[in-house]
């Protein structure tokens, strides 16, 4: 009789130390892909507003045809690029934690090359456009 009663509390021990840990499997919905597309738009909006606005502010300090405002359009460029790859990213990462967990890995390594060569193509396009 002694045995059973242990197996049965042994099981119980182990299910009731098994609920207590449960594997975390984030999972993005639909709802968190269209935040982070939501998202994304409205960071890249606002660094167009601001780079409209720094442009502006140069050409009316400096003049139409100054280096203040190529410089001021070169980093807009920029601002809105990178703000541009960053919303990517985080539209990505919620894509590829929408995948099944065994492809999440591979995704989210995918999305961060594609960041990474977006900086890039922005950094060295505003290295370019500098005079």
């Amino acid at each position: 009789m002694r045995l059973p009663t242990t197996s049965l509390s042994s099981v119980a021990m182990l299910m009731l130390i098994a609920g207590c840990h449960p594997a975390k499997t984030p999972h993005a919905s639909a709802e968190d892909i269209d935040a982070a597309k939501q998202e994304a738009q409205h960071e890249v909006a606002e660094a167009r507003a601001e780079a409209a606005k720094d442009v502006k502010s140069a050409a009316k300090t400096m003049g139409p045809g100054s280096k203040g405002v190529i410089d001021a359009k070169v980093t807009g460029s920029y601002d809105v690029a990178m703000a541009k790859a960053d919303g990517d990213h985080k539209i990505a990462a919620e894509k590829c934690l929408s995948l099944p967990t065994d492809t999440q890995q591979a995704c989210k390594d995918q999305a961060e090359a594609d960041y990474e060569t977006a900086k890039a193509t922005a950094k060295t396009t505003r290295l370019a456009r500098q005079p």
